[in-house]
């Protein structure tokens, strides 16, 4: 696709030229001469094969190629900066890249922020929630907490917790007979099949219903009573705390294993928010 793209210098000159509907201004407004816009002008005409600008004596206006062209060259440029600008988030000194599940960042992570900023205002926390595991060795991560990581090269790797399982619902749901109950249906060790497997304990679970491919948002629905789920231990003491979430049985079953992935190369802000979350799962 590149062979198909003019020189960028050649871009910005057209846009300042035909904003400013002057060569002269242009030439100005970039620290140029005017020589040097008009041959930019006349090379990116030549490239496109069409004129750009009308000329009379020392004024310029558009012409139709040209007016397309300005909106989509503005377009791209502005995109360009913002980019460009956005790439300072990198260098910031006492940045923490953490890299965690979304269900795990809104469920877990997000109502205990406060109390990590307020013992580390220093660190500049940046999270980053995916629903795939990043790779340590490419991207730009120092910390991954996640519950489908395995060792990486690199890294160290500790597991954090071990989560348990259990059948919840939202209190209203628990009012109705056990046939009026939609399920919830989840994936892998949500997935209702692993609890008749390791329960085996009738709960009013079907066959239909609703199908979540996010663990947090399968919460969600729980604690919002639209029917019972199989959810987190961990992810769903929040809601078990504030009453939104209530449980069928008392029975458990194995769930995923958190774990902990610290890329070697990071330095006290990675220890300062290992320290601190392993006294928060210690705690919950």
């Amino acid at each position: 696709m590149l062979k198909h793209w003019p020189p960028l210098s050649t871009l910005r000159g057209f846009e300042a030229a035909a904003r400013l509907g002057s060569f002269h201004k242009a030439a100005a407004e970039l620290h140029l001469t005017q020589s040097a816009i008009s041959q930019q002008i006349r090379s990116l005409e030549a490239y496109l094969e069409q004129p750009l600008f009308f000329r009379s004596g020392r004024s310029v206006s558009l012409t139709d190629a040209g007016h397309d062209l300005l909106s989509t060259t503005q377009a791209l440029l502005q995109q360009l900066a913002v980019g460009i600008r956005r790439l300072g988030q990198y260098q910031k000194p006492n940045q923490l890249v953490l890299n965690t599940t979304p269900a795990f960042a809104r469920h877990w992570l997000l109502p205990r922020l406060g109390d990590f900023r307020r013992e580390h205002p220093e660190v500049d926390l940046w999270i980053y929630s995916t629903d795939e595991v990043p790779d340590m060795t490419t991207q730009t991560i120092d910390v991954a907490v996640r519950d489908d990581i395995s060792s990486q090269a690199e890294c160290s790797f500790k597991v954090l917790h071990a989560d348990r399982l259990y059948p919840a619902c939202h209190p209203s749901v628990l009012a109705l007979p056990s046939t009026e109950r939609t399920t919830l249906h989840g994936e892998r060790e949500m997935d209702w099949s692993h609890w008749a497997v390791e329960a085996g304990i009738d709960v009013g679970q079907q066959g239909q219903g609703l199908n979540f491919s996010d663990p947090g948002l399968l919460l969600d629905a729980a604690c919002a009573g639209l029917g019972i789920a199989l959810v987190s231990e961990l992810l769903s003491c929040s809601a078990r705390a504030n009453g939104s979430l209530q449980p069928l049985v008392e029975q458990t079953i194995r769930g995923p294993n958190w774990a902990l992935l610290t890329h070697r190369d990071s330095e006290s802000n990675a220890r300062s928010f290992c320290e601190w979350l392993l006294s928060q799962l210690e705690t919950a």
